[in-house]
């Protein structure tokens, strides 16, 4: 890999508690991602400062104004309080300008607050702080993930522009995060912060399906996975899936997928594909 056609600069994380302005309206020399982890800020976008929470990502060019402010808000008690954090990376090179440029970028972008997108903030972050690093291509590998993972979020139908909307889909990659391990709807609703019953309407209303069924999908989908491609046991697949009996394993596979999950294997197995 050539390193001079990706550059990480600076990748860092910043926790405010204190009130902080920063206004170039000449605009920053290098590409920025920047992700709002906790609490809240404000930015310039067309000419208004908006609001910035938690998972949205902001897309800044070389040349753009940038501006970014920090104030204290009001707690229940009234007492003043500052609270942002932010994962930040600064890049250049040819690799991320044709990324960048290969579609017409949004400033902002929702993403779901997941470990998947905050471990890669955090990796390439811990990369970069290496002194003596004889592999710097494993943060360059990170970020061109990174880069996919925002592509993905931007081509997703329908966009989680509204903050319910947002918070479906972070229940989504709760589920897909967690789904090899028993978790209860409490748990999903929990992640985000809201009721059971809100949860369940907002992701029937988002999805069209159930966060029970999708869940179900989801573990069947990596069941039949294991089922083909690793030589675990039968139960061992069902336990690894999320699956609390084989027997219930065994139904609901079987139902999904016309035969049991012995047949299935062995018809995987004979034909080199997997069954229709």
């Amino acid at each position: 890999m050539d390193h001079k056609n990706l550059q990480i600069l600076l990748a860092g994380y910043s926790l405010h508690s204190k009130p902080f302005h920063i206004f170039q309206p000449e605009g920053l020399e290098s590409y920025l991602i920047r992700l709002q982890a906790s609490g809240r800020c404000r930015t310039r976008l067309s000419g208004n400062l908006e609001l910035l929470e938690p998972g949205d990502l902001l897309l800044v060019a070389p040349g753009q104004p940038y501006e970014l402010r920090i104030d204290a808000e009001e707690t229940a008690l009234g007492e003043p309080v500052v609270n942002s954090g932010d994962y930040h990376i600064f890049l250049a090179g040819e690799w991320v300008e044709s990324w960048w440029t290969k579609t017409d970028r949004p400033r902002k972008v929702k993403v779901p607050l997941s470990e998947g997108i905050l471990g890669v903030f955090r990796q390439i972050m811990l990369e970069q702080r290496r002194i003596s690093n004889p592999s710097p291509e494993i943060a360059e590998y990170y970020l061109k993930i990174l880069c996919m993972d925002i592509d993905r979020n931007l081509l997703q139908q329908p966009l989680p522009t509204t903050y319910p909307t947002y918070l479906a889909h972070r229940i989504k990659n709760y589920i897909e995060e967690n789904a090899a391990i028993p978790f209860k709807l409490e748990d999903a609703a929990a992640h985000v912060g809201i009721s059971v019953s809100r949860a369940v309407h907002l992701f029937k209303e988002t999805f069209n399906t159930s966060i029970i069924q999708y869940t179900l999908e989801v573990r069947l989908n990596m069941a039949r996975e294991r089922i083909i491609f690793s030589p675990l046991t039968l139960e061992h697949v069902a336990e690894s899936s999320g699956f609390p009996s084989y027997n219930y394993f065994h139904k609901v596979f079987r139902k999904r997928f016309g035969m049991s999950p012995k047949q299935y294997r062995q018809t995987a197995r004979n034909t080199g594909a997997e069954p229709n």
